[in-house]
């Protein structure tokens, strides 16, 4: 039988493992994150945008969690998880935010093979193939201005951690700092995607909003798995 949230390491001789439902423990804290930071992810996106970001990723990540409530974490598996949030979250949603997240969440799905866990330093390679499938949707590429300036860098950290062997705690501390370091990297760049694009120069000395609600959804990935894993 499959143990609930496998999070003993080394001390029992067993290699921590990431299940179902470490993964909705994420994804719960995404949402109240997202919830908590909802009026200033809105006020980005009135700088540039249509100033509703924040009401959109709130509204997405409540029908996930909603959503949850359907999830046996001892009879489900990653696949099918990620699955049931990628349609909760664009049946919620629609519009851009809608189908670049659901396709996100169903490249972190297949990634997952069907499994009901992963090994914890393998874990972070969910947030690689998220990212994968927002941007194979979405066409955006580095510089401009959108949420994949955040998963880009985020990914490509990932992968070199653990082309290095690094630790998970190394590897999650990293992908706070780089999302960080990204998302405020934005301010500095000319939008080409979206709405924000009809302002050209005028975008400049503004944060992308999808790339800062990118940052707190990795930031709630990182902090939870620190948490159960530590």
């Amino acid at each position: 039988m499959r143990l609930l949230s496998p999070i003993l390491s080394g001390l029992h001789g067993r290699m921590a493992e990431v299940g179902v439902d470490d993964i909705m423990a994420v994804l719960r804290e995404a949402s109240a994150r997202l919830a908590s930071a909802s009026e200033h992810l809105g006020q980005l996106d009135g700088e540039i945008g249509d100033g509703d970001h924040g009401t959109t990723m709130v509204r997405g990540f409540a029908a996930i969690v909603r959503a949850l409530g359907e999830v046996d974490p001892r009879s489900s598996d990653l696949t099918t998880l990620f699955a049931l949030c990628a349609g909760s979250f664009l049946d919620s949603v629609g519009a851009t935010t809608g189908p670049l997240y659901a396709s996100g969440l169903l490249r972190a799905g297949a990634y997952a093979e069907g499994r009901v866990s992963l090994p914890a330093e393998e874990a972070p390679m969910l947030l690689v193939a998220l990212g994968d499938g927002i941007g194979s949707r979405g066409k955006a590429v580095a510089g401009d201005k959108t949420m994949m300036d955040v998963w880009l860098p985020v990914g490509q950290a990932v992968k070199a951690a653990r082309a290095k062997g690094a630790p998970l705690g190394e590897t999650l501390a990293e992908v706070k700092t780089v999302a960080g370091h990204a998302t405020e990297a934005t301010r500095s760049m000319i939008a080409s995607k979206g709405r924000a694009a009809r302002l050209g120069e005028r975008s400049i000395g503004h944060v992308d909003p999808g790339a800062a609600s990118a940052a707190i959804i990795i930031d709630s990935f990182s902090d939870i798995l620190a948490q159960r894993l530590g």
